[in-house]
Formats: C-alpha cells, structure tokens, sequence
C-alpha cells in the first residue's frame, strides 16, 4: 500500500509555479521530493531536498495540538517555532544560492 501511495506521488508532483516564471528556486521548492524521501525511509536525502520538513511537520502538529488543548504558554512556543523555521528556510535559500554562483 505504501510502495503504491510513494510511486503515485512521484509521478504525481507539481511543477513550481516560481520556478517556471522567474527560473530560479522559491524557498519552498524541494519540499515535495522531501516528503516522498522521507515517506522512502531515506532521512539524509530528505534533509537535503528540504531541510525545514521536520521542523516545520513538528510546528503543525504542535499547533493543532494547542489548537484543541490550549495550552498556556503555548502561543509563545509557537513564536519560537516559527522563528526557528524561518531561519531554516532562509538559511537553506540562502545556501543554495551561493552554492550555485559558486
């Protein structure tokens, strides 16, 4: 069931809409070849693809978490969520583009 929901995806993605138009990478792109590693078993090929996967996976199930119990201090902790990703994504953009000038 897996194998088939894995092959389905692969010959299912999604041109990037930023990518077409301007020729160059958004700071999403990689994301979906991410899941379909990871959904693989291939951890390490995940992080490279896109390296915000998890973090931003763990701040969307924290969130629907404080969505139904409410936590405290929870809107705090989304914050840093948040921050921590946008460092990630903008990092990795970053990154990518002085690899590529290289």
């Amino acid at each position: 069931m897996q194998l088939n929901i894995i092959h389905w995806l692969e010959h299912h993605t999604t041109p990037c809409l930023f990518k077409s138009i301007f020729g160059l990478d958004c700071p999403g792109c990689g994301t979906q070849r991410a899941i379909i590693e990871l959904l693989k078993g291939n951890f390490t090929e995940s992080l490279k693809a896109w390296p915000a996967l998890l973090p931003v996976t763990l701040m969307l199930c924290y969130l629907a978490l404080f969505l139904v119990f409410r936590f405290k201090n929870g809107h705090k902790i989304l914050i840093v969520f948040f921050i921590v990703n946008a460092i990630i994504i903008a990092g990795n953009y970053i990154f990518k583009f002085a690899i590529h000038a290289l």
